[in-house]
């Protein structure tokens, strides 16, 4: 038995990208947020996503900048950095999750928050100039918010996409509302995902017009 479908990658690839701008309603983001939407959507398969996608003035543009200038990228699960194609990267860039390091657990503990929201903790040398990627954790984008507004060095950008029941449409709204001078990108609500994450930083890297 055979299935009738299309077998070739190249064909699925530009079918994909077709179909998604044909049922997306794209009009009014400004160029590079669009690039980044697109890939949101195809990472979700979810057109109707483009309602919630909110973002500060070309947040995408800068943090493409600083991918450029060979910005580090801080991601709060191993899902988010696996799903980063290396090759995309304009600069090599170091992909960095701190979520399984040494001291990570116990250090949750004595704060009494998630291991991912202490794994965030352990940015704190390389944030300076980087772009944060986090598309699990809700407590994770909390916590790199509070470290922020506690003095910690600023990210080039954020790209805050956590997901879930609990805190995920809360620490989002709190991106929007507190992010300051900060770039940033997210999506309202429960939705999100390390996919998503992963396909903002690819489109940041190789879609941009």
């Amino acid at each position: 038995m055979q299935f009738d479908y299309i077998r070739d990658p190249d064909a699925i690839y530009a079918e994909s990208f077709r179909r998604i701008r044909a049922e997306t309603a794209l009009g009014g983001l400004e160029p590079s947020l669009e690039a980044v939407t697109v890939r949101l959507v195809h990472a979700c398969g979810m057109p109707e996503i483009v309602a919630d996608v909110v973002a500060s003035p070309d947040a995408a543009g800068r943090a493409r900048d600083a991918l450029d200038g060979g910005a580090a990228i801080l991601c709060d699960a191993r899902m988010v950095a696996e799903g980063i194609i290396r090759r995309r990267l304009p600069a090599d860039n170091a992909v960095i999750c701190t979520l399984n390091d040494d001291g990570v657990a116990g250090h949750a503990r004595s704060i009494g928050n998630t291991r991912s929201a202490a794994a965030v903790d352990f940015w704190r040398d390389r944030m300076a100039g980087a772009v944060a990627a986090i598309g699990n954790a809700p407590t994770a984008l909390f916590r790199l918010l509070e470290l922020i507004a506690d003095g910690a060095p600023e990210p080039a950008a954020i790209l805050g996409f956590p997901v879930g029941f609990v805190g995920a449409a809360e620490s989002k709204d709190a991106l929007i509302k507190h992010a300051g001078e900060i770039p940033f990108i997210t999506l309202r609500g429960r939705l999100g995902g390390s996919a998503m994450a992963a396909a903002a930083v690819n489109a940041i890297a190789g879609d941009l017009p």
